[in-house]
């Protein structure tokens, strides 16, 4: 859909200056859309080709008729979870007395600008929009990696319990809208750095340039959150992971046990299946205590094969004391002793 929105106004109070641009506005297109970017605007197909790419980075590129940057976007989330955030590109194309913004969905940062929910920005340039909805991103970025961050506490709480599949999926989903978050900002940054010196993107008030500086400031806020952020998720899936083969090592070595306890009364059961003269068999009720034998060994066998190593640290410490105090004790006698000598 394509939408041309005249007269982009600042949102300072009293201020009356209106945009000398017109800002044409495409969000969720298609091919009729893009037919009439290339025909009506004249777009190169190609440039539109890489906006519609979903991995395509940041760049700014200069055309004959035109200047095109790409930048990335925070997407509208429509995981009901909250867990799954990517971005999307955004191509922007600068004529004389134009602006196109080209997206392949929807966008919180252009819905924002469309609806003048933005702040005081200089948006009466084509120069100062363009650095406002990056801006806006930036700030919309930090957003929402604050709310990853709290969806990443609440699945940590649910798996300080029990761990689940469910939980452990939606850490993985964390972990990759983070690093889709990460790259984009970077790119951005890039294209920041790039745009304080391209010949094709001038600033035209000292306002304009400390704006900038502001946002790139503040996408370095948004890389460094990303960065630790994921790091910590990192961290607690590594934790979580080592739980996971601990509790495996504990429900192996308990099937291990009853296992071999087991063997105990098989063992019994076929001595006594063996078709020669055994022991004790003129016992009129000789079955049961076969019975009993067989219910009890089990019972022994794991008493004796469970791990008491409960009871153990406290030996060593008072082993380890009583060391301690006889070696304190030597020295102290062969201190007496050669004091004594010296004398």
């Amino acid at each position: 859909m394509i939408t041309i929105r005249n007269n982009v106004v600042s949102r300072v109070p009293g201020d009356k200056k209106v945009a000398d641009y017109t800002w044409v506005d495409a969000r969720e297109i298609n091919r009729d859309d893009i037919a009439r970017l290339e025909e009506e605007f004249a777009i190169d197909s190609e440039l539109l080709a890489d906006i519609m790419d979903p991995d395509e980075q940041a760049r700014i590129e200069k055309e004959d008729d035109y200047t095109a940057l790409i930048i990335r976007l925070p997407a509208k989330d429509d995981d009901v979870e909250g867990v799954n955030q990517y971005a999307i590109p955004l191509g922007i194309v600068m004529f004389d007395d134009m602006l196109i913004t080209i997206c392949q969905s929807d966008s919180i940062v252009l819905e924002d600008f469309s609806k003048r929910r933005f702040r005081q920005y200089p948006v009466e340039t084509k120069e100062g929009f363009i650095m406002s909805i990056m801006e806006r991103s930036a700030l919309v970025y930090i957003r929402l990696l604050k709310y990853i961050n709290r969806q990443k506490n609440q699945v940590e709480e649910k798996l300080s319990g029990v761990v689940q599949n469910k939980e452990l999926l939606q850490l993985q989903q964390i972990q990759k809208s983070l690093v889709y978050f990460k790259t984009s900002l970077t790119t951005n940054e890039m294209l920041l750095e790039k745009l304080q010196k391209s010949p094709y993107f001038k600033l035209s008030s000292e306002e304009e340039v400390d704006f900038l500086e502001d946002t790139i400031t503040d996408t370095k806020q948004a890389i460094s959150m990303a960065a630790i952020y994921a790091d910590l998720l990192k961290g607690t899936m590594d934790v979580f992971g080592s739980v996971i083969s601990n509790n495996m090592n504990e429900i192996m070595k308990r099937l291990t046990i009853i296992t071999i306890a087991l063997m105990f009364p098989t063992f019994i059961v076929g001595f006594y299946g063996m078709n020669v003269t055994l022991p004790l068999l003129h016992i009129q009720y000789i079955w049961v205590y076969i019975a009993l034998a067989c219910l009890i060994s089990p019972i022994i066998g794991s008493l004796i094969l469970s791990d008491k190593r409960n009871s153990s640290p406290k030996k060593e410490k008072d082993t380890s004391s009583k060391i301690v105090k006889k070696k304190g004790a030597s020295v102290s006698f062969l201190g007496l002793f050669n004091k004594g000598k010296t004398k």
